[in-house]
């Protein structure tokens, strides 16, 4: 019969993966408390940083609909990401870079199983907002650029009509020049 503390452990473990956006999986062996407790602070408050049993992990992984058996040897300890994906692996990679004892496994995004260098990969892109800011640019620029093109036509006329009007006013008024009538 399964122990209540263990129970409790494996439900809390499913829940956090079920409600996590992200899970990467790393090993810590080599690290100090302090070193622990610098990484969970790089990590900001959209990620949570927790040392867990292998074997709790697999079974809550398992109710979780999400497999992560190939990671879950050795020392292990999960991230687990509620927030923007791409900020946690860059604390994750940025501080693996100072601390070799930290490596990271691999992981699970959004219920996709990501390998060690795809989440190396994931944490070489921009943050969520810059890329929305630059999606935001393009599509204003682009709208600029279609507002440009529509007012030319007008423009033009409004032009050649100034034209037509000063040459009247001073007296030409017979037929324009082919100059300006190709315009």
């Amino acid at each position: 019969m399964a122990r209540p503390d263990k129970v409790a452990a494996v439900e809390e473990i499913t829940e956090k993966l079920r409600n996590s956006n992200a899970a990467v999986v790393t090993a810590y062996t080599g690290l100090s408390v302090a070193q622990l407790k610098e990484l969970r602070r790089s990590l900001g408050d959209n990620a949570q940083y927790r040392v867990v049993k292998n074997t709790l992990t697999k079974i809550a992984a398992n109710e979780a609909g999400i497999t992560l058996d190939e990671h879950l040897k050795g020392s292990t300890a999960v991230a687990f990401v509620t927030g923007d994906p791409v900020q946690a692996a860059k604390g994750l990679r940025d501080f693996a870079k100072e601390n070799p004892s930290l490596v990271i496994k691999g992981g699970v995004l959004e219920g996709k199983a990501l390998s060690a260098d795809e989440i190396k990969k994931l944490a070489d892109l921009e943050s969520r907002e810059v890329l929305l800011a630059k999606l935001a640019g393009g599509m204003k620029a682009s709208m600029a650029k279609a507002a440009a093109t529509f007012q030319a036509p007008l423009t033009k006329m409004v032009r050649t009509a100034e034209a037509l009007r000063s040459k009247v006013e001073q007296g030409g008024a017979g037929e324009p020049a082919p100059a300006e009538a190709a315009e």
